[in-house]
């Protein structure tokens, strides 16, 4: 079963079981991972699922589409070169992920 590891911005690190074909949003939100608020459960509507994606695993994903790009604009902490809307991020089997949460999301 692949994992999505959850990096808060202090450094607090926690490991969770991902179902394959969830979305790394849901996978946090079903667990209670803090720093994940989704308000718009995964719609593409707001950028309140906005994490950091470990440099490392930036290939083994498609890269953001025009909406989730355009959403990043608007999210509450820095957008990098590694920000990705977690709910546009889909689990596959055998790709474990990590992933670092910003300061805020609002």
């Amino acid at each position: 079963m692949p994992q999505v590891t959850y990096t808060d911005h202090t450094g607090a690190s926690r490991t969770v079981a991902a179902n394959v074909g969830d979305s790394v949003m849901e996978t946090a939100v079903r667990n209670g991972v803090p720093g994940i608020i989704a308000e718009c459960g995964g719609s593409l509507s707001c950028a309140t699922c906005h994490v950091y994606v470990d440099p490392t695993a930036l290939d083994r994903l498609p890269p953001p589409e025009e909406m989730e790009d355009e959403m990043l604009w608007g999210a509450a902490d820095e957008r990098r070169d590694t920000s990705r809307l977690s709910c546009q991020l889909k689990v596959t089997e055998g790709c474990d992920l990590h992933v670092t949460t910003p300061t805020t999301q609002v």
